[in-house]
């Protein structure tokens, strides 16, 4: 068994014992959605200005969004139990590139989030009547596999250089809320004030979700949507490398 497969495996018996969690974080976007966009549709008949769709049809792609960045903040912060009872330690003695660590770290719960996804996509066209555009289906995949990704690395930097449980989650709840209130999550950018939106149109979450949008109803220009991916990209070439940094400084 090579290294990053024993970091599979281990991650996979971990979320093994729990099934209740891993029903959760397969089943509570489809949730959010009912709840939040049926919600605001149905009390207010609320329809994004300029965009077409109902709030349902909208609010999908933000859904998405929002469970790869839960998902990527409580994979991070397993770092702590492990560091907790003396295996991260011990896993940094054994014969595997720190790359490795963290890739088989993120590889499971990659897969987790993948069918979560589709889960949810399914249902809100089966339920909710949402328009999926679904021979974009490989570019939604790949959009949240590379996302579930790169926000796991950003929020791993902090999670291997802040020593306090307490603090790691004061840090991501503030991330949590700046970063997704200043984004295209949950309304669109264009109609917002400048200086918001300029705010927005910086933050990777918007960039995630805006393809995610496209990839699910093909909402958004193309070209706009391909440089945002480029862009997001980036973000999570660095985020990796960050977190590299920080593992090799343990």
């Amino acid at each position: 068994m090579s290294a990053l497969s024993a970091i599979m495996y281990r991650e996979g018996k971990i979320r093994a014992t729990n099934l209740t969690f891993i029903f959760w974080d397969l089943l509570y976007p489809l949730g959010y959605l009912l709840v939040f966009g049926v919600g605001m549709t149905q009390a207010m008949g609320m329809k994004p200005p300029g965009i077409g769709v109902d709030y349902n049809a909208f609010f999908l792609a933000g859904v998405l969004g929002m469970a790869s960045f839960g998902i990527a903040s409580n994979t991070a912060w397993s770092f702590f139990m492990d560091r907790d009872n003396g295996i991260f330690y011990e896993m940094l003695t054994y014969p595997m590139r720190r790359a490795e660590y963290l890739l088989g770290k993120a590889l499971f719960n990659l897969v987790v989030s993948i069918v979560q996804a589709l889960i949810t996509v399914v249902l809100a066209e089966a339920v909710l009547d949402v328009p999926i555009r679904w021979q974009s289906l490989p570019l939604l995949i790949a959009t949240v596999f590379i996302g579930t990704a790169a926000w796991f690395f950003f929020y791993a930097i902090f999670a291997l250089l802040i020593r306090g449980n307490d603090v790691f989650n004061t840090v991501t709840s503030i991330f949590y809320f700046v970063l997704l209130f200043a984004s295209s999550m949950f309304y669109p950018v264009d109609p917002l004030p400048t200086p918001l939106r300029q705010l927005s149109w910086a933050n990777p979450i918007t960039w995630h979700v805006d393809v995610l949008r496209y990839a699910t109803i093909g909402l958004g220009d193309p070209s706009r949507i391909w440089l945002e991916s480029a862009a997001f990209v980036i973000f999570a070439g660095v985020s990796f490398l960050g977190a590299l940094w920080a593992l090799q400084r343990q």
